[in-house]
């Protein structure tokens, strides 16, 4: 039976989405506690900053097992593709 690689790293992710929802609770009680609105927008770009860091790691994830994994490719050209592609996926979501 193949593993998937979202299982495979189940506690990983769960940790991630376990600060993220910790980051979201602490945005609520901001706006609750009605404190200033560039203390709230700071804290939802550092929710939008780990809610991009969760999808580039899960986005790479699948590229390497369900596309091309760079580093077992024979075809050179596929490799350097999906290589590519890993870092416009990083870039893009940071």
């Amino acid at each position: 039976m193949i593993m998937s690689h979202t299982i495979k790293h189940k506690s990983k992710l769960i940790g991630r989405v376990r600060r993220i929802k910790g980051q979201l609770e602490a945005v609520e009680r901001a706006l609750e506690s009605e404190i200033g609105c560039a203390d709230v927008l700071m804290l939802v770009a550092s929710v939008k900053g780990a809610i991009s860091g969760l999808t580039t790691e899960l986005l790479e994830d699948h590229i390497r097992h369900h596309v091309v994994d760079p580093a077992h490719e024979k075809d050179p050209e596929k490799a350097k593709g999906a290589a590519d592609l890993i870092d416009v996926v990083r870039t893009y979501l940071k």
